[in-house]
């Protein structure tokens, strides 16, 4: 689809937005150059419109680029971008990442100190439960009009509503694996106020299974839907996480299907591993869906906010104009201990790392951008050379599944158990990313070599700051009291373990206010 993103729904949401609230789903526009929810499905364009506006809220803010309309009010419109609060949660929080920047509810991140009113956490869940809702709207508009469709007309909305079937089944994986035990909404509950009821989080994977496969039918093939649009192989890759995840989700091991669905993104063949590593990451990587299963789509002209990749390039970029940007945030870098444990051959060409302008490679403060190394994986430049169309919004895609995360995936469910795969394939999976990665086969292992230690390291190197760290961390039992330390994990420069109770996000608290269906996740 979609670099360029239609926003045809005018919502008007506080500050306060909660799931017990959402009842603004047919407001009348505020300004004459939208649609809004009552009259969107007037002609057939309205259709393909309304669901650019789901895939829209992985990115955008509100109806009018970098400020105006907002989706969600807030001092800083671009912190109510569901990939940037999506990127904090999961990377600030773990070794691939340590902000710069000095406040409050940043720093919580770094030092896994974050409590139930952490104001980003609450961001990230408005956003997602939001986004839900539009999702919801749409599946709801389209099931009452459907009937009254014809011909190929009505097959394509058919495939539409299975698309935005899958996008909030996505949104609800996202709160699965951040919260565990969250409201659920779903559009027979129609539209005004009311308190939904929790969901376990057991409950919520078995949900989200079901509305996964209910979708998959519908959609196009892996590889034969526009760019950025969701097909079968979103929805393989979206069920291979789950079920990699599934005995932290759900208590039950479920490592076969893990295999079945990696292998069908795998025996697809849409897929392939793309020449360089680093073009992955750069502004022109609409071209490279041969790796990329389904990207956040960025323009840097058409989808303009101060969250996205946005986000992540300035925030890691500091003096002068560097990574095709200009104006650096002097945010975020990794943790020293993260680039010296897992880049220590030189030879890897996946460790985008500079050191140049540093003060001290040891991060003493953590609020001081200029020690440790910086990261410049992302990109605002093409691979010709050339920089985005804008020097402040990027043109670069984030890949938020690709080829190499499944080959990882495949070998992992392999070595923990599931019978429907085998180590030849794996190893053979592995060394694939090695050979790029080292430019031959100097980087290849050994079948003894093949570990779950090395394939949390592998994972580390191959998939740093694309927002699996955290998930990743909790599966191999490190993210808080195992034997993995990072530079101020706890509050400390040496690092220490935390409370096992922060594996899961706490449910905002002006949530828990407003809706007395909630329980709060243990420990908050």
């Amino acid at each position: 689809m979609i670099k360029k993103y239609k926003i045809i729904l005018v919502l008007v949401i506080t500050s306060g937005l909660a799931t017990s609230c959402f009842n603004d789903l047919n407001t009348v526009p505020l300004s004459n150059q939208v649609i809004n929810g009552t009259t969107v499905f007037d002609t057939e364009e309205g259709y393909k419109e309304f669901l650019s506006k789901l895939y829209g809220g992985l990115t955008l803010t509100g109806q009018q680029g970098e400020y105006g309309d907002p989706e969600i009010v807030n001092p800083d419109e671009g912190e109510t971008s569901f990939l940037r609060t999506y990127w904090t949660a999961q990377e600030l929080s773990t070794d691939e990442a340590l902000s710069s920047w000095n406040d409050p509810k940043i720093q919580s991140f770094n030092f896994q100190t974050w409590g139930d009113n952490n104001a980003l956490l609450s961001l990230l869940y408005q956003r997602i439960f939001i986004n839900i809702a539009f999702c919801n709207e749409y599946i709801r508009a389209v099931d009452d009009k459907i009937e009254s469709l014809s011909g190929g007309f009505r097959s394509e909305v058919e495939t539409y509503r299975a698309e935005a079937i899958t996008l909030r089944a996505l949104y609800y994986y996202f709160a699965l694996d951040l919260w565990g035990n969250v409201p659920m909404i779903r559009p027979e509950d129609g539209v005004g106020a009311y308190s939904p009821s929790q969901i376990s989080r057991a409950n919520l994977f078995d949900h989200i299974e079901s509305q996964l496969l209910e979708a998959l039918p519908d959609l196009k093939d892996a590889g034969q839907n526009e760019y950025a649009r969701v097909d079968k192989a979103t929805v393989w890759a979206i069920l291979a996480k789950m079920y990699l995840n599934a005995e932290v989700y759900s208590g039950t091991p479920r490592y076969d299907e893990c295999i079945e669905y990696c292998n069908k993104i795998i025996q697809s063949g849409q897929y392939t591993l793309v020449p360089q590593y680093k073009d992955l990451f750069l502004a022109d990587n609409d071209f490279l869906d041969r790796e990329i299963i389904f990207p956040i789509a960025e323009d840097g002209l058409y989808s303009r906010n101060y969250g996205g990749v946005t986000f992540i390039i300035h925030g890691a970029t500091g003096d002068g104009t560097t990574n095709g940007v200009t104006g650096g945030w002097y945010g975020h870098r990794p943790t020293t201990s993260f680039v010296e444990s897992l880049f220590t051959d030189t030879n890897d060409q996946r460790a985008v790392f500079e050191t140049d302008g540093q003060s001290s490679l040891i991060i003493n403060d953590p609020i001081q951008f200029n020690q440790g190394y910086r990261c410049s994986k992302f990109k605002n430049v093409t691979s010709n050379g050339n920089d985005g169309q804008d020097p402040t919004f990027v043109d670069t895609d984030f890949p938020l599944f690709r080829l190499t995360d499944v080959y990882l995936m495949y070998a992992e469910a392999v070595l923990r158990g599931g019978s429907s795969g085998n180590t030849t394939d794996a190893l053979k999976y592995v060394n694939e990313i090695r050979e790029r990665a080292y430019g031959n086969t100097s980087g290849n292992i050994t079948a003894g070599e093949l570990t779950l230690d090395f394939l949390l390291k592998e994972r580390g190197r191959e998939l740093y700051w694309e927002a699996h760290r955290r998930t990743d961390l909790i599966r191999f039992g490190q993210f808080t009291s195992g034997n993995l330390k990072w530079d101020w994990k706890g509050g400390s420069l040496e690092g220490s373990a935390t409370s096992d109770h922060l594996n899961l996000y706490p449910l905002p608290a002006f949530d828990l206010g407003l809706n007395k269906n909630l329980k709060q996740n243990p420990g908050y």
